[in-house]
């Protein structure tokens, strides 16, 4: 949903990205938030995508489906999906400006959610969660459609927007956890993270 923030080399195939005693993670995306996010936390990790077709718009499946198509041997893998769900309406990527334009007006002064599914899996257990954060849109004005519409963070995001880019202007609230909103729940995989490998990963 958010822009590609991260601040390493391009993508391809699995790369190392940060240096720690704890075995690297597996992140089975190719998304640059979520890369980006990983490291922030510190979390040693290399990444892979994933083989698997997204069908529907269930994030918890997707992200089971995402870290089952990775073979991790004895390595721990994270598969991550996320959603924007407003009212009975499931947002995806806009294909275009106008779709963008739509989906922005119908955010506007509203409450949507953001859903993610993340599993964490090895060969003997896999872990599944859900995490939703709330976030509210202040009304807009055609002049901030114009002008966000114009700065083409839309392209490639689901719902339309990049909390932690231009898009911030858009928001009025958040309930939960931010960083869900950019691409990975942080907190339900750090209490994962603790709860599975205690002191290993730092947490816990």
């Amino acid at each position: 949903m958010g822009p590609k923030v991260a601040r390493r080399g391009a993508l391809g195939g699995a790369q190392a990205l940060s240096r720690s005693p704890a075995p690297p993670i597996l992140l089975a995306s190719t998304s640059p938030q979520r890369r980006a996010i990983l490291e922030q936390l510190g979390v040693p990790f290399e990444i892979i995508a994933p083989r698997y077709e997204e069908l529907g718009d269930d994030p918890l499946e997707h992200a089971a489906g995402k870290a089952r198509s990775v073979e991790g041997g004895e390595r721990p893998v994270i598969g991550v999906d996320t959603v924007v769900r407003c009212g009975n309406r499931v947002l995806g990527k806009p294909s275009h400006e106008g779709e963008a334009e739509a989906m922005l007006e119908l955010l506007s002064g509203k409450r949507h959610e953001v859903v993610s599914g993340l599993c964490l899996r090895t060969p003997g257990w896999e872990e599944l969660r859900v995490e939703t954060t709330v976030v509210t849109f202040r009304a807009l004005t055609p002049r901030d459609l114009a002008w966000y519409l114009a700065a083409r963070e839309w392209e490639g995001r689901a719902g339309g927007y990049a909390i932690q880019g231009q898009g911030a202007a858009l928001v009025e609230r958040i309930e939960g956890d931010y960083l869900n909103v950019v691409g990975l729940p942080a907190a339900t995989l750090v209490a994962l993270l603790a709860e599975r490998f205690p002191g290993l990963y730092g947490f816990g």
